[in-house]
C-alpha cells in the first residue's frame, strides 16, 4: 500500500519549488533598472494588442457575431494570441505581477514600495504600448481591408456597457485567472504545455468577456477612437475598475492563498 505521507511530501516539494522559482523571478524583476521595466512593459502593451486586432478581424469576416458559438470560440482563441506573444516572449504584464510581485512582499523579501515601483512602471509601459499599437492600427486600417470600425465598436461596447460593480467583480475574476496562469506557467516544464495553458486560461477570459485591464485597454481605446458611442468617461471608468479588480483577484485569490498554503504545508 503506498505511503500517503510520502506522496504528500512529494507534492508539497513541487509546490515549494514553484514558490521558490516565483520568488527568485519576482525579486530579479524588482531589482531591474527602471528603464528596463518600462521598456519591457511597453513591449508587452504593444504585443498584446494583436489579440483585440484579430478579434476585430474575425468579427468583420465572420457571418456570425457575439452569441454565435462558433464565432465566440474563434474570438476567444484569437484573443489569446497577444497573451502568447507577451508571456512566452517574457515581457512584463501588469496582471501577471498582481500575483508574482506580491509574493516577495508576503515573504518579507520586498517592501510595499518595491511592489509599487514595479507595478507602476509595468502598468504605465503596458498602457502606453497599448495606445501606440492602437494608433498604428488606425493608420494602417484603411489599407488592411479586413477590419471595419463597426467591429472595434462592437468589441469595446461589450466591455463598457456593464454596470460599475460588474466591471469590478469581472475584473477580480480576470485577475484571479491571470494570477493562476502565472503560477501554472512557472510550474509547467515545456513550451508546449505553457502554450496550452495560455490558450486555455486567456481563452476563458475572452469567452466570458471579463475585463482585463491591459488587453481591454486596447479594446476600449479602439472603440474610443473609432466610435462616437464610446466616450472618454467610458474608457476611464473601465480602466479604473478593471485595474483594481485585476489587482485584487491576482493578489488575494492567488498570491495570498497559494503562498499561505505552501508555506504552512512546508512547515
Amino acid at each position: 500500500m503506498p505511503d500517503s505521507n510520502a506522496d504528500g511530501a512529494t507534492e508539497q516539494m513541487t509546490s515549494r519549488s514553484v514558490l521558490d522559482t516565483i520568488l527568485d523571478t519576482a525579486l530579479h524583476e524588482m531589482n531591474r533598472e527602471r528603464s528596463g521595466l518600462l521598456l519591457s512593459g511597453l513591449s508587452a502593451g504593444l504585443d498584446i494588442g494583436f489579440g483585440p486586432l484579430m478579434m476585430a478581424v474575425v468579427l468583420t469576416l465572420s457571418p456570425g457575431g457575439f452569441g454565435d458559438l462558433t464565432t465566440e470560440l474563434l474570438l476567444a482563441s484569437v484573443y489569446s494570441i497577444g497573451f502568447m506573444f507577451v508571456i512566452l516572449g517574457r515581457s512584463e504584464l501588469f496582471t501577471e505581477h498582481t500575483t508574482l510581485a506580491v509574493i516577495p512582499v508576503l515573504d518579507g523579501q520586498a517592501s510595499l514600495r518595491d511592489l509599487g515601483r514595479l507595478w507602476g512602471l509595468v502598468y504605465v509601459g503596458n498602457l502606453v504600448g497599448g495606445l501606440l499599437f492602437t494608433l498604428l492600427v488606425i493608420l494602417l486600417m484603411p489599407e488592411l481591408g479586413v477590419v471595419t470600425p463597426a467591429a472595434f465598436e462592437t468589441i469595446a461596447s461589450k466591455l463598457v456597457t456593464h454596470d460599475l460593480p460588474w466591471l469590478f467583480v469581472g475584473g477580480v475574476f480576470a485577475g484571479w485567472l491571470m494570477g493562476l496562469l502565472a503560477w501554472l506557467i512557472t510550474a509547467a516544464q515545456e513550451t508546449t504545455s505553457r502554450l496550452i495553458l495560455v490558450l486555455v486560461v486567456t481563452g476563458t477570459i475572452g469567452l466570458l468577456h471579463l475585463p482585463h485591464s491591459i488587453a481591454g485597454n486596447v479594446e476600449v481605446l479602439f472603440g474610443l477612437f473609432m466610435s462616437p458611442s464610446i466616450t472618454l468617461l467610458d474608457y476611464v471608468g473601465f480602466l479604473a475598475l478593471a485595474t483594481v479588480g485585476n489587482a485584487v483577484g491576482g493578489s488575494v485569490f492567488v498570491a495570498l492563498l497559494k503562498y499561505g498554503h505552501v508555506v504552512r504545508g512546508a512547515n
